[in-house]
């Protein structure tokens, strides 16, 4: 199953394990069982302190647990962890084997202190660039703590359960039998959630952290080369930010980076807070900023403060808070959320094989998903407000191409209907002024998105879109903050223009600082 370069690369990796680890597998005479046998043989023969054992007397199978010799306990995979949670599988493997998590050591104290018993059940779809995060952040707690328990779970292996569940979006964690929650998670969101004072202690860490000169606000593209090019200038740099990458690690697949052909958004993800990390930034991560103080004078303190009740002070703010997909705004839509409505069509659209499903805009991401969908689903419907589509020629050839797709022009979705429990259809207003409706199962929404700036109203000024309004320095209306990004008027959102709106805005920022006296550093009262 495994090509020889992954080979040839897992051999190396497992030659740093400090104890044996015993792959215990739970086998029946189905196809997939065949396949499991033969991945976690192939794995067993690159290395001496790994073995197999098809002893396991779990009930879902096929299945296997990691486990260190002689330990009783251990990481679970309900699933062939190939495609995007092959780097979990690998992650688990070394785990168990010794290799620390990459946690912090506050972190890993934590999770050891955490009371009680925790049975997590992850459910997955291998196709998910989201599902890796969650997986590994509660794989890694278990190896921690043995109270701690995780099973990965493959919806298209286990379609019953997912049925019962009415799983139609993941990654989707049930704790102790009771859904935890759905979506992206890090460790730190994770343990938020189970550990109700983690809050509190993370804004008493920060009550005494000193001034920048440089405070940034998102950590996504911009805000990483924000972050870069200010602290290449010597400045003292702080970036707040929920989890780095921001709306990128959101996108499968990235072509228009210049000088990298192909890549996908949580390896691009991955590069940013790396190389972020060459330098000297305060990380401060999942922290979400509440409200903006502008300083009483240029030259002294800026305020920002965060939900979690802190307050940052700094001479500049660079504002990077990007964008979030645009909601349908329609009935039916937040009640068949995660039940028939979904927004990551890379995620979730192996729940809908078979299945007719309509994409909502027609834009490159839109246009993207129906032809992703196309492959999986029985029929796509494309529905775009406009009178033509507006993605680039090279996508609208494709989608014509294909014979199960229908392109629905001066179409507004009005309505999305359902039977209580999952989506049955939608209703949308035609050219003609009439409705119209659809029958299907899935609705997935691509219209675009929105400004993360609603915490900022009445302090800096915004466009009627809720864009930051900035100049051609990245400067705001308000002396001493700057914004890059998707989050201002700068136009058309892509990656490398955040990019080069990050830079300019730190490279805006030191001028500034240079130019503006430093007055007296009065601070918002905590």
């Amino acid at each position: 199953m495994l090509q020889d370069t992954i080979k040839t690369q897992l051999k190396a990796y497992l030659a740093d394990l400090a104890h044996p680890v015993v792959l215990e597998a739970s086998l029946d005479s189905s196809p997939k069982s065949r396949e499991m046998h033969e991945l976690l043989h192939e794995v067993d023969a690159l290395s001496d302190r790994v073995q197999v054992s098809e002893q396991g007397e779990a009930t879902r199978r096929p299945s296997f647990v990691i486990r260190r010799d002689g330990a009783k306990t251990g990481v679970t995979f309900a699933a062939i962890p190939m495609g995007h949670e092959f780097t979990s599988f690998v992650l688990a493997l070394l785990q168990a084997g010794g290799h620390p998590p990459k946690f912090t050591d506050d972190q890993i104290a934590q999770i050891r202190a955490l009371p009680g018993h925790y049975n997590f059940e992850t459910y997955v779809s291998l196709s998910c660039q989201n599902c890796p995060d969650v997986v590994q952040a509660l794989n890694a707690m278990s190896v921690i703590n043995p109270n701690i328990h995780n099973v990965t779970i493959d919806g298209g292996l286990f379609q019953d359960e997912v049925t019962a569940k009415n799983i139609m979006s993941v990654p989707q964690v049930y704790l102790n039998g009771e859904l935890f929650d759905t979506g992206r998670m890090d460790i730190t969101q994770i343990l938020a959630r189970l550990d109700a004072n983690a809050p509190k202690r993370a804004a008493e860490q920060l009550r005494n952290v000193a001034p920048f000169d440089v405070l940034i606000i998102g950590s996504g593209p911009a805000g990483a080369s924000a972050a870069i090019y200010a602290a290449r200038k010597g400045l003292r740099t702080g970036l707040v930010g929920e989890r780095f990458g921001g709306q990128v690690m959101d996108t499968e697949g990235i072509e228009n980076f210049i000088s990298v052909k192909e890549t996908e958004g949580p390896k691009l993800a991955a590069a940013l807070e790396a190389h972020v990390r060459q330098y000297d930034v305060e990380i401060i991560p999942a922290q979400r900023a509440a409200e903006l103080f502008p300083a009483v004078k240029p030259g002294s303190l800026h305020g920002v403060a965060l939900e979690s009740g802190a307050i940052l002070h700094s001479r500049t703010v660079i504002l990077a808070t990007g964008a979030h997909w645009r909601h349908l705004g329609v009935p039916g839509e937040e009640e068949y959320r995660n039940r028939g409505v979904a927004y990551c069509p890379h995620c979730d659209g192996p729940f809908y094989k078979g299945k007719r499903v309509a994409v909502a805009g027609g834009g490159n991401s839109g246009v993207e998903a129906a032809i992703d969908l196309a492959g999986i689903v029985a029929h796509v419907t494309l529905l775009q407000r406009g009178s033509h589509l507006k993605a680039d020629k090279v996508l609208q050839d494709k989608l014509h191409s294909l014979p199960n797709v229908t392109v629905l022009t001066e179409a507004l979705t009005t309505r999305v209907e359902g039977n209580g429990r999952n989506v049955t259809g939608l209703t949308y207003r035609g050219g003609d002024g009439a409705d119209h409706h659809v029958d299907l199962e899935g609705v997935f929404v691509q219209i675009g998105l929105l400004p993360n700036t609603d915490w900022l109203k009445g302090t800096v000024r915004l466009n009627d879109f809720g864009e930051i309004v900035v100049d051609d320095h990245g400067a705001t209306s308000v002396p001493g903050v700057f914004a890059a990004g998707d989050a201002t008027t700068t136009p058309y959102k892509q990656i490398v223009i955040a990019i080069g709106d990050g830079a300019k805005a730190a490279l805006s920022a030191f001028d500034y600082l240079i130019r503006v006296p430093v007055a007296e550093e009065k601070r918002v009262p905590a």
